[in-house]
């Protein structure tokens, strides 16, 4: 992390009543899924759809200005590439999970967090 984004994670942290050590861990995007270990693999377009909420929420746009336009999509592309070449290798002893099951999993929570 750079850039003071350990501060922030631990006072998100704090806030919620958390401990945090300095690193990885902490708050994500919710609209960023995980993608690693899954039956089938993820596809390109998953990685780039990944990627793209990743450039979206640091930019803090959705749509770039005709002037960053070539900025933004570089930035897209960049974390594309990192995020394909990131889960190419890892390695997991875990069996791959279901897409299906998972999704499924995700309804039940939400309908029981919005009943």
């Amino acid at each position: 992390m750079c850039c003071g984004a350990g501060v922030l994670v631990r006072r998100q942290a704090r806030a919620v009543g958390r401990r945090v050590e300095a690193g990885y861990r902490g708050p994500m995007c919710r609209n960023i899924r995980t993608l690693h270990n899954f039956e089938p693999p993820a596809t390109g377009s998953e990685v780039h759809a990944a990627a793209l909420q990743y450039v979206r929420k640091v930019s803090g746009t959705s749509a770039p200005s005709q002037a960053n336009s070539e900025a933004f999509e570089e930035a897209v592309a960049a974390v594309a590439h990192a995020t394909q070449h990131l889960l190419d290798a890892l390695i997991t002893v875990a069996p791959p999970k279901n897409r299906e099951v998972e999704a499924a999993k995700a309804r039940a929570r939400a309908e029981a967090r919005y009943a």
